[in-house]
């Protein structure tokens, strides 16, 4: 849980400009449109992409693995750093299939805020719950962006009940649409008193603005058609003493959700959310770690690997780790404590990321995410400070829910096998079992598609055509308890056992009478479906 001090020392300007945040929210809902557009506004890019780009239209840049092209999904977190008015922002933009669940769980450890992005006309989605619930358990302040008011949608009360009801957050409206569909016209922006007009002309232009005083200002006449003006001020009206008023601390403290509304691909009500998280949005925070918690304002750095990504340029056989500052000014060049290995490490090619775009990063602060690139040092998880042994806390690891052994086409090749594996499972794309008894590898996931894209990673990274074969084994469990105990425990299963890529010891499952079992038969043991990614 985060020490959410609303007392903390003021922290230095470049510091206190951060704005750290992830987009989370169910596929398909413009997630990835509105990360272009953010991008557009934050002068990163000239054009936004398309997610199903045609002829000219550009491929969005935040989705860079092929697969993620061929489909139009996205299914590996990326990080992206830019820009906007006076503040620096720092951007993941997560996978939304819930079979990369847990790449965006490890993500949101890594921010300070989150933007819910929700389909107007499909309202709160079954991903969107299970992600609003990990932000929650994490404390996130949230805003929330109702995308598609472009097309037909639902009516806005519903919208707003829907929310207020299924996620048990209160919301305020930050703008109220003005008409849907065809005759959606643009947003009354709520906080700033003015009129904010959309053009379905071109949709790389930024919205038309128009400052009023009040509702009842004769300007708004001559832009939105009688009914539609009737209705505006009526919906506001009952808004503003039916619905609470917009509280920062209330949004802090995660209890009160801002709602924006708007189209994404049309540009229309991103530049206002911006404007938002800037204004509203933390600073960075302090991060939880044993045995202390590390502030943003200590002159230290201290940050930790949340994310490694191998092959981003597959001409290079790279490995990138992802790192959140947590604390001090980093610079070029400097030399860090690698906590785990206890070993200096010179981080001399250190990039800030425009998804699969970076620059070498001269320096960074407190709240920003940076690139390491290395052949294998880092593992998420990681802490790299300046001498002092910290382990980050709450970075979480998962167990599968499909367990498949993997084999490679051409058997002269199970070394080349090994060493990918052994890559994916460091990235955190997969678990890799090595079981006590036969050889060869269980490979375990949370989702099919996730078996589709180590297969096609697979081939295309390293030339290893595979196949994957189903195992009796349906799920997996971390085995902690005395050493003796787990030793006999081992011998006496030696066909379900097997250890993870780091070592630790697995107690693999066909049905849940072995998980009942044990608990009854082995009080001393314990059996978890969840790892912490400790250092």
């Amino acid at each position: 849980m985060l020490d959410r001090d609303h007392n903390a020392p003021d922290l230095p300007a470049e510091i206190a400009r951060r704005r750290t945040f992830a987009i989370i929210s169910h596929p398909d809902a413009g997630k990835t449109t509105l990360t272009e557009k953010f991008l557009l506004y934050g002068g990163a890019i000239q054009m936004a992409g398309q997610v199903r780009a045609k002829g000219e239209a550009r491929r969005t840049r935040s989705d860079f693995m092929q697969m993620e092209k061929d489909r139009g999904i996205s299914v590996s977190a990326s990080a992206m750093s830019f820009e906007f008015a006076d503040y620096w922002f720092n951007l993941v933009d997560t996978p939304g299939h819930s079979d990369f669940s847990e790449d965006t769980y490890r993500t949101l450890t890594a921010v300070d805020a989150a933007i819910m992005v929700i389909d107007g006309a499909k309202g709160v989605e079954s991903q969107t719950r299970k992600l609003f619930e990990v932000c929650r358990l994490r404390d996130l302040p949230i805003l929330t962006f109702c995308n598609k008011m472009d097309r037909e949608s639902r009516d806005t009360f519903e919208i707003i009940d829907e929310i207020q009801e299924n996620l048990a957050i209160d919301v305020t409206p930050a703008s109220w649409p003005i008409g849907s569909g065809r005759d959606f016209l643009g947003c009354y922006d709520m906080l700033n008193d003015r009129l904010e007009l959309m053009s379905r002309a071109d949709r790389n232009t930024k919205a038309e603005s128009v400052k009023i005083e009040g509702l009842d200002d004769p300007k708004l006449a001559e832009h939105v058609p009688g009914d539609l003006l009737e209705k505006l001020v009526e919906e506001v009206e009952m808004a503003r003493e039916l619905l609470p008023a917009f509280d920062r601390q209330a949004f802090l403290d995660g209890t009160l959700t801002p709602i924006w509304f708007g189209s994404a691909i049309n540009s229309f009500g991103v530049q206002e959310l911006m404007r938002g998280i800037g204004d509203f949005g933390p600073e960075p925070q302090v991060r939880p770690a044993e045995p202390r918690q590390v502030g943003p304002d200590e002159k230290k750095v201290a940050g930790f690997v949340f994310k490694v990504q191998a092959n981003m340029d597959p001409k290079h056989r790279d490995r990138v780790a992802f790192v959140r500052l947590c604390s001090g000014h980093f610079k070029r060049g400097m030399k860090v404590h690698h906590v785990r290995s206890k070993k200096p490490m010179a981080v001399s090619n250190p990039v800030m990321f425009l998804a699969s775009d970076r620059e070498l990063a001269e320096e960074a602060w407190a709240g920003d995410i940076i690139g390491i690139p290395n052949h294998g040092q880092l593992r998420i998880g990681d802490a790299l400070t300046e001498g002092e042994d910290l382990r980050f806390t709450g970075i979480p690891s998962f167990a599968p829910e499909l367990l498949q052994s993997v084999r490679a086409g051409d058997p002269m090749k199970a070394k080349h096998l090994d060493k990918a594996l052994q890559q994916f499972a460091e990235e955190g794309a997969a678990k890799i079992f090595k079981p006590m008894i036969g050889s060869g590898a269980i490979v375990g996931v949370v989702g099919q598609l996730q078996f589709e894209v180590l297969a096609s990673r697979i081939e295309l990274e390293y030339g290893l055509p595979v196949r994957f074969e189903p195992t009796q084994f349906t799920s997996a469990r971390w085995l902690s308890g005395p050493q003796g105990e787990i030793d006999r425990f081992a011998n006496q299963n030696k066909g379900h056992m097997a250890s993870d890529h780091d070592g630790d010891p697995v107690y693999l499952t066909r049905l849940q009478w072995d998980i009942d079992r044990v608990e009854r038969d082995w009080p001393d043991l314990k059996l978890t479906a969840t790892k912490e990614m400790l250092t």
